[in-house]
């Protein structure tokens, strides 16, 4: 308790006091600025960009502040901003603005992300809805395209493992990011989704195809709503990640737990959230390295 009490009374101290005029004794011997500093001193990626924010939110002065809350159109110009508020001549520094505004499209576009997944997620599956109701069929053809389904409540749709005989009720938590993420894995990647649907109906060691994707994206979401999937957008994508990258992250997480799951042979289901903890665990521990991208490899035999 004492050496945590300490240990807040230091970082107080660093971040109010000190690291102030830190900053202004090394720009004094360098001439750079700590977010010139950071731009020339680290490649582009989540070191790089992670460290820009903390700059950013650090700093007392206002422009730079603000600048982590800029809209996508003003930041050219709040860059510019930033230049003149730092004393930064261009021609001095020719590659700083490029990188600064780098890294502003990733900070801001992460925000602006969490923002569309949020959105989609709170999107409820509407079986009056005729793209919805589409969607889902489709889903259906691009996993047993050689089985017809019989009707639309059926207790078919029991073979990609979805819990009941309409599969609408199991879309509750994750509303349409979960059927878009299953689609668009079984779209972008079809045959690995069929071989991962194959072992999720292996007769011991098989699983809820449908059910523990939905699950995924609960787990998808979660990491990006605590900030946790930063590394990755800021090695895997250079400027604003899109919805689309948020899928691709999916994929990767749907097929590396198939193989998680396979390679552990837990001798249940009802271990499930077992596993599923320890594979969160084992991404998170990924994320905590600062050149993670975390892109899904297919093997093929």
């Amino acid at each position: 308790m004492f050496q945590e009490m300490l240990g807040y009374i230091w970082q107080y101290v660093y971040t109010s006091f000190l690291r102030y005029w830190l900053k202004w004794l090394i720009r004094q011997a360098t001439g750079r600025c700590e977010l010139q500093r950071i731009c020339s001193g680290y490649k582009p990626g989540a070191t790089r960009t992670a460290k820009t924010e903390y700059s950013l939110r650090s700093s007392k002065n206002k422009v730079l502040r603000g600048a982590l809350e800029t809209s996508k159109d003003q930041l050219e110009p709040c860059v510019d901003q930033i230049l003149k508020e730092k004393s930064v001549k261009p021609q001095k520094d020719p590659l700083f603005r490029g990188s600064l505004l780098t890294c502003l499209f990733q900070i801001t576009g992460y925000s602006s992300l969490f923002v569309s997944v949020e959105d989609v997620r709170k999107e409820v599956f509407d079986s009056e809805n005729q793209e919805h109701e589409a969607m889902l069929l489709k889903l259906w053809d691009l996993l047993m395209p050689d089985v017809k389904l019989e009707s639309r409540i059926t207790k078919q749709w029991g073979d990609i493992g979805f819990q009941g005989d309409d599969p609408k009720t199991d879309f509750r938590g994750m509303g349409m990011l979960g059927l878009i993420n299953l689609v668009f894995f079984s779209e972008s990647y079809t045959e690995e989704a069929r071989q991962v649907l194959s072992h999720a109906n292996h007769p011991t060691l098989g699983y809820s195809y449908a059910i523990v994707g939905i699950n995924l994206t609960e787990m998808a979401y979660s990491l990006m709503k605590s900030g946790a999937l930063k590394p990755h957008f800021y090695n895997t994508v250079l400027g604003a990640p899109k919805l689309q990258d948020f899928h691709q992250l999916y994929c990767y997480l749907a097929y590396e737990f198939d193989k998680f799951w396979v390679s552990e042979e837990p001798e249940s289901i009802m271990h499930f959230n077992q596993y599923r903890e320890k594979f969160h665990n084992i991404v998170k521990t990924h994320l905590q390295d600062p050149d993670v991208s975390l892109a899904l490899t297919v093997s093929k035999n």
